[in-house]
């Protein structure tokens, strides 16, 4: 039987994400991890022994191979954390931070934990080619590098890339280029108003990441790297990639680096400690369906969510749905609004409302707990309500949570 025991969020934090060539791409993953996982507790008071259970996402094992394996347990214990912690690596594509998040909640709920951490952290930029068959030696002739982050590697077992089936499938749901560019344009067009506002700053969604030199000041890196001007003329000019008949590189994010991290406790707990939750945890649902449905499982997945709760798409006040492509936000709105044109752009208004993965980036182990806090920090900014958060993942994994502030 399910424990009925609330569960809130009492601290989250990121890392500014990263363009693919900045200060950022020579910093491994674990180090980016170390940093959010610092933070997060610190920011409440929350000392590393006090933490019972950390899940740690990362989704990109090339870039974690340069430092060998088990990048949970490696980032737990240069944070500071005690050697006796438990920690869990876990590789659930882009879903894996909020899979980390569901993991938690599960922990407390069978009593089995307290004060729990989901965290995730990548660094694509950084990620080697590899050399197949070298290791056994090498005699005459070329060696043949193969680059993990090339179609993310779904071809090498004859499966599509994920932008291929994206596209394909956003086409059959009647979401054509230009749709998907005007979504991009206005995502960008959002976050600069959101920045502008002073929505993503230091000391709420935001840490900085300090970078010593070896001569002179630290670089100091305090925004996201990846937003930038543009128009319809300019995306529609882009040309498809990876054999999409939609996605170019102006509706799709660019890949980065960042880490995430989400402290959680059970609510009365939280009161004991003198700490105002930042929101209250009503589901964490995953889901998963056939590969060429990427697009789509957003939208299954949230409405697995809200059937859970007893809960409509009507009651939400904000939604996040992550940009792994415009394609996603798109066809998940259309699919939740049930056809009806008038809901559809109803839906589409509360999405991703200062922005998204399109201007933000898309480091992937870290984005599934960005949705979640850059949701939860809007609820508090307008006074509290109901969201949900839906991530899809690598050949159609889904995970969404509802949240209440």
């Amino acid at each position: 039987m399910e424990s009925k025991k609330e569960i809130v969020i009492v601290s989250a934090v990121r890392t500014p994400f990263s363009k693919f060539d900045t200060a950022m791409a020579d910093i491994a993953s674990i180090d980016l991890g170390v940093m959010v996982m610092k933070e997060v507790i610190e920011r409440v008071g929350v000392r590393p022994e006090e933490v019972d259970d950390i899940s740690y996402g990362s989704c990109v094992p090339a870039e974690v191979a340069l430092e060998l394996d088990v990048p949970a347990r490696q980032a737990s214990l240069l944070a500071g954390f005690p050697a006796e912690n438990i920690s869990l690596s876990l590789d659930r594509a882009c879903c894996s931070s909020l899979t980390c998040v569901r993991l938690g909640v599960w922990a407390i709920k069978a009593g089995e934990a307290q004060i729990v951490m989901a965290a995730g952290a990548e660094n694509m930029p950084r990620t080697p080619h590899l050399a197949p068959g070298l290791r056994k030696g090498q005699r005459l002739g070329h060696i043949r590098l193969v680059d993990p982050l090339f179609e993310l590697g779904y071809t090498a077992k004859g499966f599509n890339p994920v932008a291929k089936d994206a596209g394909e499938v956003a086409l059959e749901y009647g979401v054509d280029r230009q749709m998907q560019d005007a979504w991009a344009l206005g995502s960008q067009e959002k976050y600069a108003k959101a920045r502008q506002e002073g929505k993503f700053k230091i000391g709420e969604e935001l840490m900085p990441v300090v970078i010593p030199q070896k001569k002179g000041d630290p670089v100091v890196i305090e925004e996201d790297e990846s937003p930038r001007k543009t128009s319809m003329e300019a995306l529609s000019k882009l040309k498809p990639v990876y054999g999409s008949p939609t996605v170019t590189a102006g509706n799709a994010p660019t890949m980065g680096a960042g880490a995430s991290a989400i402290l959680m406790m059970p609510a009365d707990m939280a009161q004991k400690r003198g700490i105002k939750p930042l929101a209250s945890i009503v589901t964490v649902v995953a889901s998963a369906t056939v590969p060429r449905e990427i697009a789509t499982i957003p939208a299954f997945t949230i409405q697995k969510a809200l059937d859970r709760a007893g809960l409509t798409i009507d009651d939400m006040d904000l939604i996040e749905i992550n940009e792994a492509f415009a394609a996603m936000p798109l066809v998940s709105t259309k699919i939740l609004a049930k056809g009806d044109e008038k809901k559809w752009k109803e839906l589409q208004n509360k999405t991703n409302v200062n922005g998204g993965a399109i201007a933000i980036g898309h480091p992937v182990g870290a984005s599934a707990a960005r949705i979640t806090m850059t949701m939860a920090y809007e609820l508090r900014r307008r006074g509290g309500g109901y969201g949900v958060a839906a991530i899809c993942g690598g050949l159609a994994q889904g995970e969404a949570i509802i949240i209440k502030v």
